[in-house]
């Protein structure tokens, strides 16, 4: 099974779990109720038994069993996870980049650019491709406003609502706030949003670039030739991977200007399927380490017979 297989099975696979996650009573808010639900069981912190009387003790080992120790562990590993692999997350499990690369291949399809901010290959003939590219926005849009405000309410009394056209005050403001915001996301800034808006995306970078052996795409310097070649060969002014780049990143360059990177590893997706016919195989590879090291030192820290044969090569 390819990598990009793989990668697609764990999206739709967190996907599903994110809108049935509060259906199934997995984990959810109930603002009525006042708690958290977590597997069908209520998680609650109260300090009722101290307001009557009750035991200091009893109240602290609540918090520390059910706050603290839950949290802390919850904070090492994802953070121990994010220092080895960057922004995994986002590139395999997050709904929200799911839905980035959905439009980004509609838009490819339909209107021949992946944003609406870059120039177009080819002009699109008439609405058709416009409308099917924003159907599916404010479809996704209005699904995860729905998805989002069932982990708030009770997602069964929710849904019947929903479907018999019942919605309270309260969450038809909700849902149609939250569809027009997503559907000006997802179709003038979701790949702005990943990169600038995204706390938990920008919290991942901070800690993947503190790691300089963390997991990262590497460019095979040595094989230039063959990655000008392919330059020179594609439809575009851009080289297939980093057009296949969902977050517009140079994909061959340094560590800190690929910040942003998702670990989706698309870019080599594109160049293996490039260099398919050559024994060498892909220019780009998944690397970490002391590999992973030098994908961000600077020019001068290179051999100079190591530059010499990089610039002769391009050129």
């Amino acid at each position: 099974m390819t990598l990009q297989r793989t990668r697609a099975l764990t999206k739709v696979g967190f996907f599903l779990l994110f809108l049935f996650a509060p259906l199934l009573n997995i984990f959810r808010f109930d603002l009525v109720l006042g708690h958290f639900i977590i597997f069908g069981q209520a998680w609650t912190i109260t300090i009722e038994p101290i307001l009557h009387g009750g035991g200091a003790v009893d109240a602290a080992v609540k918090i520390f069993t059910r706050v603290l120790i839950p949290g802390m562990a919850f904070v090492t590993i994802t953070g121990v996870f994010i220092w080895k692999f960057g922004r995994i997350y986002c590139g395999w499990l997050c709904p929200h980049f799911s839905v980035v690369e959905l439009i980004n291949e509609l838009m490819l399809k339909h209107l021949n650019r992946v944003t609406l901010w870059e120039k177009a290959s080819k002009a699109s003939k008439g609405l058709l491709p416009w409308l099917i590219v924003f159907a599916a926005a404010i479809s996704m849009a209005f699904l995860w406003s729905v998805g989002l405000l069932s982990y708030l309410l009770d997602p069964k009394t929710l849904l019947v609502d929903l479907v018999q056209g019942d919605l309270g005050f309260g969450s038809t403001v909700f849902i149609s706030a939250a569809t027009i915001i997503f559907t000006l996301d997802f179709l003038f800034a979701r790949h702005l949003f990943c990169k600038y808006g995204c706390a938990l995306g920008l919290f991942q970078s901070l800690i993947w670039m503190a790691n300089k052996q963390a997991q990262i795409v590497k460019f095979n310097r040595k094989r230039a030739k063959a990655c000008r070649e392919c330059t020179q060969n594609s439809k575009s002014n851009n080289p297939p991977c980093d057009e296949a780049c969902p977050m517009r990143l140079p994909t061959r360059n340094m560590k800190r200007a690929k910040f942003t990177c998702t670990q989706c590893v698309q870019c080599i997706s594109a160049c293996s399927e490039v260099q398919k016919n050559d024994p060498e195989g892909s220019l780009l590879t998944w690397v970490n380490g002391e590999q992973a090291i030098e994908v961000d030192r600077g020019a001068s820290k290179f051999k100079e017979n190591e530059i010499g044969i990089t610039i002769k090569e391009v050129k």
